[in-house]
């Protein structure tokens, strides 16, 4: 049988994902350094609600609330021999919502990075990081999710080593690395080195793209350098809901919904399939995205300066691949909250 994200491919021309799961699970009194996976066992109403509300945004994909649920995240909380436990109740409390959605709603199982550094820069051999991310897919399966969202990577072999971790799960995947490094992930990934690694996995994704970063423009121009590669691959695009500010003792993103509407748009025009935010996204930004997607026609492909035009700067004069480098644009915003 087809699995469920690639019959909604099949049926439409774009998707919207979910939003932030720290965001508002701190909003709902998550506390700085505990481990959000705890709550699938200690507070299940509050992921359904989480789960809920970006259904009823309506997003056609949610995130699970599993994203340090492997050994290693789950190790610093002295809980590493839960992961089955708290992976397969993020997976069914995700179902259970899902399955009572009007619609069909894709259940995607979020696998974050180990935390590690892969060999020879660090201690994280591709044995380990394969054996660590297959018990947290096996364990997600077995709760009923559609398919493994690994998001956040910055290293290839962790991301090579998550496909093949699905791969050894059976299970279909996604995947999204975060380019928050003047164009680059941490560990020096293009947009083009990530469409050209995605083709050449013994088990490539449905779908790749970037996700988190600095902020919604960044994230755009690596969308950009992605349909620049020719990959005919769905592209995923989950931009963060502004730029993040220290107020009042916590952390703010200053992304309006209108911006973020704005960011959905463009971000389908730049070539993206599958839409999100990440960090600052509330159901209130997903509620204005699915309105822009819906009623505002799909435009052609904006350039650089009409995308900070709208959004605001980028961060860095480099898109990282040292192609098409212009003059540092200072962070700006036409909107603020």
């Amino acid at each position: 049988m087809t699995d469920a994200l690639s019959r909604l491919l099949a049926e439409r021309d774009w998707l919207m994902a979910d939003g932030a799961t720290g965001t508002t699970l701190f909003n709902m009194g998550l506390g700085s350094g505990d481990a959000p996976e705890f709550w699938n066992a200690d507070h299940p109403d509050r992921i359904r609600a989480l789960y809920r509300g970006a259904v009823e945004a309506g997003s056609d994909i949610f995130l699970t609330n599993s994203f340090g649920g492997n050994a290693a995240r789950l190790r610093l909380h002295n809980a590493q021999g839960r992961v089955g436990e708290l992976n397969r109740l993020a997976a069914e409390l995700g179902r259970e919502i899902a399955d009572a959605a009007d619609r069909p709603v894709v259940v995607a199982g979020s696998v974050g990075p180990t935390g590690d550094i892969m060999e020879p820069m660090g201690p994280l051999s591709y044995a380990r990081a394969v054996e660590i991310f297959h018990e947290q897919a096996d364990a997600l399966k077995a709760g009923g999710a559609d398919l493994l969202w690994v998001e956040t990577i910055s290293a290839t072999e962790e991301f090579r080593a998550a496909g093949e971790a699905a791969r050894l799960a059976g299970m279909p995947w996604c995947g999204t690395m975060s380019f928050d490094t003047a164009g680059r992930t941490m560990m020096g990934v293009t947009s083009s080195g990530l469409a050209d690694l995605v083709e050449k996995l013994p088990c490539p994704p449905l779908a790749f793209g970037a996700n988190c970063g600095v902020g919604a423009s960044d994230l755009l121009r690596t969308v950009l350098g992605f349909a620049a590669s020719g990959s005919e691959r769905p592209v995923i695009a989950k931009g963060n809901a502004g730029i993040p500010r220290y107020v009042d003792g916590h952390i703010h993103y200053d992304g309006t919904p209108e911006l973020m509407a704005d960011y959905a748009v463009l971000a389908r025009d730049c070539g993206a399939t599958i839409i999100g935010g990440c960090c600052g996204t509330t159901p209130e930004h997903l509620k204005a995205m699915r309105a822009a997607l819906e009623t505002r026609p799909r435009g052609a492909r904006p350039s650089l300066d009409e995308i900070t035009e709208r959004l605001g700067g980028v961060s860095s004069a480099s898109d990282g691949t040292g192609e098409g480098e212009s003059p540092a644009r200072a962070p700006r915003r036409r909107r603020r909250s």
